[in-house]
């Protein structure tokens, strides 16, 4: 009987800690995620700018980017950010390189690019995938876009990020 009554408080104790790790993994899922929420958007400002291996003007070139691509910044370190893409490859860029300018990149081949906010507009060029563009303008779900060479249009958002 004694160990029937020990058993049974175990069981009881099991449960509540049970419950409270449960509890605790749910709330964690209601509450924001601050590190995305902390993360900034940056683009290159630069014709081309060298994407690091690590936050060093001498550590390994990982590969380059042109003018307008977009990073999401997740750490900083002295003068370098450390910047995912799109494809979330993940590399150090030196802070100089770096504007707050609103830029997409295309994520599809062919995307259009119209004269208005609508399908129905004519295409005034096309642009294939990884192609960065500058942000102008927003219109419910379409971006008004400006390429490097100065070419500007709409983009229907799905097609970038």
């Amino acid at each position: 009987m004694f160990e029937t009554v020990i058993s049974e408080k175990l069981k009881q104790i099991f449960l509540r800690v049970a419950f409270l790790f449960l509890l605790l993994v749910m709330v964690s899922f209601l509450l924001p995620d601050r590190t995305v929420q902390a993360a900034e958007r940056m683009s290159v400002k630069v014709g081309t700018a060298n994407v690091r291996s690590a936050p060093s003007k001498s550590a390994e070139v990982a590969w380059q980017v042109t003018k307008y691509h977009p990073f999401l910044i997740i750490k900083k370190k002295g003068d370098w950010y450390q910047g995912r893409d799109f494809e979330g490859d993940t590399g150090w860029l030196y802070k100089k390189l770096l504007s707050k300018t609103e830029t997409v990149i295309s994520l599809k081949d062919n995307c259009n690019v119209r004269s208005g906010p609508g399908s129905s507009n004519n295409i005034l060029f096309i642009v294939d995938r990884e192609i960065p563009l500058k942000v102008l303008k927003r219109k419910g779900h379409w971006i008004k876009i400006e390429h490097e060479d100065g070419a500007q249009g709409w983009i229907y958002a799905s097609l970038v990020w």
